[in-house]
């Protein structure tokens, strides 16, 4: 346990480091890079995709996967935007609608994998094209527009704080990282959650029930990312269903780089908020030096890749 510890404090010290060689080389290479909107919207970008990430976090270091949370995050802005706009439900109440339609999404894919034995990639491949279907039969395919939801677009955009001009998405983020926090560090979920990608048999002939647990980590993941749509349809005051795909690649190479194992057992929310800055810093980075977006999409591949083989190395060192 002890050198499980060490092993995840150097990784999230790699991590760290590799945030701030990035922030310093962008910052040599472009005069635009360290400027005060600009650092701001690295901050608002890394909301959306850090949400993400967070609930990605619990599912893979189950040593599962969730493919769907892009596009359940868009489906979850379309109930949003259905809920505000079209039935006129208060803000709070879409709001909390919204949420709970990404941990319903979550509670279904847990199902098929926990008690249909389906594997989760499968089980979530699925739910990604069953989630990208209905967003837009539901939307009719047209983007929905909160132009009448008073306060709506305020939820990311808004600022919490007068005067400090950090909108309102940052902080979200954060508090989500620091209840992630808790419940990986602090309760009974975590505790089964590391337990279930050490050792699922194991775990199982000690007596917990294996399959409860799984669905209520992957309903977690859900929640996440219904909060994760509600803060994307908040940004573009409008949820847009042809949005969401490739955002779960992103979430999960976040996750993978701030030293998540894709084996499970291993895992952190710190590294994951890393993770993410380091995401949309590479991005934001590589978009001011005027790279093509086609180079942009290779260099976000070489990075998994490395992350990748860098747990590999990991595994057979420990």
């Amino acid at each position: 346990m002890k050198i499980q510890m060490k092993s995840g404090a150097l990784q999230q010290l790699l991590a760290l480091a590799s945030l701030v060689v990035l922030i310093l080389f962008f910052s040599i290479t472009s005069s635009n890079f360290f400027q005060f909107s600009n650092i701001i919207g690295i901050l608002l970008s890394t909301a959306v995709i850090g949400v993400l990430a967070l609930g990605s976090t619990f599912v893979i270091i189950t040593g599962g996967i969730d493919l769907s949370v892009g596009t359940v995050m868009t489906l979850s802005a379309v109930m949003t935007g259905v809920f505000i706009t079209f039935w006129d439900v208060p803000v709070p109440l879409g709001i909390l609608g919204g949420i709970m339609t990404g941990a319903l999404c979550g509670l279904l894919s847990g199902t098929a994998v926990a008690k249909l034995k389906i594997p989760p990639f499968i089980a979530t491949l699925a739910m990604m094209m069953i989630a990208k279907g209905l967003a837009l039969i539901i939307s009719g395919a047209k983007p929905i527009y909160f132009t009448d939801a008073e306060g709506f677009m305020e939820i990311s955009l808004g600022n919490l704080i007068p005067g400090l001009e950090i909108p309102n998405a940052v902080f979200i983020f954060f508090i989500a990282a620091i209840v992630g926090y808790f419940i990986l560090s602090k309760t009974i979920i975590g505790r089964y959650n590391f337990a279930l990608g050490s050792n699922e048999e194991a775990t199982r002939l000690s007596g917990v029930n294996v399959s409860f647990w799984k669905i209520v980590i992957y309903t977690l993941t859900g929640a996440f990312t219904g909060l994760a749509g509600v803060l994307m349809a908040s940004r573009l005051n409008s949820a847009n269903p042809a949005l969401g795909t490739g955002y779960e690649l992103e979430a999960i190479a976040a996750v993978v780089i701030g030293g998540t194992s894709l084996s499970g057992g291993k895992g952190t929310i710190v590294g994951t908020v890393i993770g993410a800055l380091i995401m949309s810093v590479l991005t934001n980075g590589l978009r001011i030096l005027s790279v093509p977006q086609e180079w942009q999409t290779v260099v976000v591949g070489l990075v998994i890749i490395l992350a990748v083989y860098a747990d590999i190395l990991r595994r057979r060192k420990a």
